[in-house]
């Protein structure tokens, strides 16, 4: 399909899939403002990178990659802070309906270091294929593979003692 000589295509792109985008930069930051600061940066970055891409298959793995580097700096500048949402104290809280399953899934994913994390969610939440995810993360398929079944087997482990 050639270079991307305009912005149309990558615009029309983050906006079709600006959902996705800033699911997956809450995942890391458990925060509405700070995830919607790295979804702004994430689209400046890409923006201003956008002469370099080879096509517009490209696009998609490529700007996951920016959305998920971007997170990942955003945690390493901001440690020592730890966010919670008002809605995620509600579901915690003693009046809340019954949601175990889902807050121990949570809890268990959230325990993940970040690379596996990220495999969890890409897979899972956004319904990615092994070698897109791949690309995004700057490896191997077979590296990802087997990020994706550790980080699996982390999982059910914690969920098992969960159970106990």
């Amino acid at each position: 399909m050639g270079r991307i000589n305009n912005y149309d295509y990558l615009v029309n792109f983050i906006i079709n899939q600006r959902e996705s985008f800033y699911r997956l930069a809450y995942s890391y930051v458990r925060n509405k403002e700070d995830a919607l600061d790295i979804i702004q940066e994430s689209i400046c970055k890409a923006l201003s990178k956008a002469k370099g891409l080879e096509s517009q298959e490209a696009v998609k793995s490529w700007f996951y990659r920016i959305v998920v580097n971007t997170s990942l700096d955003f945690l390493r500048k901001n440690k020592r802070y730890v966010y919670v949402e008002d809605e995620v104290l509600e579901a915690v809280s003693p009046s809340a309906e019954d949601q175990y399953e889902d807050i121990d899934l949570r809890a268990a994913i959230e325990k993940l270091p970040t690379l596996n994390k990220t495999v969890i969610m890409l897979r899972y939440y956004e319904d990615m294929k092994i070698e897109d995810i791949a690309r995004i993360m700057n490896e191997n398929v077979n590296t990802t593979k087997t990020r994706l079944y550790s980080s699996l087997k982390k999982l059910r482990i914690t969920l098992d003692k969960a159970d106990d």
